[in-house]
């Protein structure tokens, strides 16, 4: 199942369902649509505790929750003609999808090439940090560039996996249990803001710099992350291009390391590292106007436009 937000004139962002590339639909409207039809007087609250229209939430709700969508689901199309709950691709506002986690955790140094490419020592131990929620952005959004606060603006191409459920002290071999999907994201990162401290988070954290999308795809439609193309691209040139076969530390050894440290919970979303290629090793930063494309085959792609914000 590929899970996004979506945004229409009269509602907030909330949860829906890409059916194929042009049919999105709202797994909760159409559960509501179905228990009515079943004669239920208690549709809206059944189908707001079970199918809520928060993703986390949603995610929270496990497996019953994937499995009466999908029969949801399958009643609106069934039922197209007359179903609200049916959107087409083209006439909403896709966003993130997943909107405001409890944590996001982001690992750095964890492509070989890119290791190298930045002159440092292959780390024993995943180098991680972290992002707000408010850096989460949809997966067509602009990025408002501050020049007066960043001249050294650069993008990462990664892998970001959400957890499913919570966890503590998790094996390797049951890792993947604990993951409920995937997606594409883009660290967007301000080179100098990191580097001013020892510390990474003040250019790491910047509002909106965190595209992810566009979907989730959960985990049973991807069940070999490790060996998924990952690419990026700034204007059309290929500046990333690798594959996920050449993490150091995977998606297993990192839900490991981090659940030994504290507790993974429903909705957290960890990136994984990019690969090389990065800006800063090629002296080439983000600048007003550009277009920067991460693609991951199995997910998709998500598209960014660098815009200079005005300067008080």
């Amino acid at each position: 199942m590929k899970l996004l937000t979506y945004l229409t004139n009269d509602q907030p962002l909330r949860l829906g369902v890409l059916v194929d590339e042009n049919t999105i639909v709202d797994p909760q409207q159409a559960y509501i649509e179905l228990l009515k039809e079943q004669g239920q007087e208690r549709a809206e609250e059944i189908a707001n505790a079970l199918l809520p229209h928060n993703p986390t939430e949603f995610i929270a709700n496990g497996d019953l929750a994937l499995q009466t969508a999908k029969q949801a689901i399958s009643f609106a199309l069934e039922n197209k003609q007359e179903s609200s709950a049916v959107y087409q691709y083209d006439n909403v506002q896709i966003g993130a999808p997943v909107l405001k986690p409890n944590k996001i955790i982001c690992v750095g140094l964890n492509y070989k090439n890119h290791i190298i490419e930045m002159n440092r020592e292959f780390p024993e131990h995943p180098v991680v940090f972290a992002k707000f929620a408010t850096a989460i952005a949809g997966p067509n959004d602009v990025f408002p560039l501050n020049s007066n606060l960043t001249k050294k603006l650069d993008y990462e191409a990664e892998l970001a996996f959400v957890i499913g459920k919570t966890g503590k002290d998790i094996a390797y071999d049951e890792a993947l249990d604990y993951v409920y999907g995937y997606t594409v994201a883009n660290d967007i990162t301000a080179r100098d803001m990191q580097k001013r401290t020892i510390q990474w988070l003040q250019g790491k954290t910047l509002d909106k710099s965190l595209p992810l999308g566009p979907v989730l795809v959960t985990k049973d439609e991807i069940p070999n992350p490790h060996s998924l193309d990952i690419s990026l691209t700034v204007n059309g040139e290929v500046r990333q291009n690798s594959n996920t076969e050449q993490l150091l530390f995977n998606v297993n050894h990192l839900i490991k390391f981090l659940s030994g440290i504290f507790t993974l919970e429903p909705g957290d979303v960890i990136c994984t590292g990019t690969p090389g290629g990065v800006g800063e090793a090629q002296n080439k930063f983000l600048r007003d106007g550009d277009v920067v494309k991460v693609e991951i085959s199995g997910i998709g792609a998500i598209e960014t436009v660098i815009k200079e914000v005005s300067q008080s």
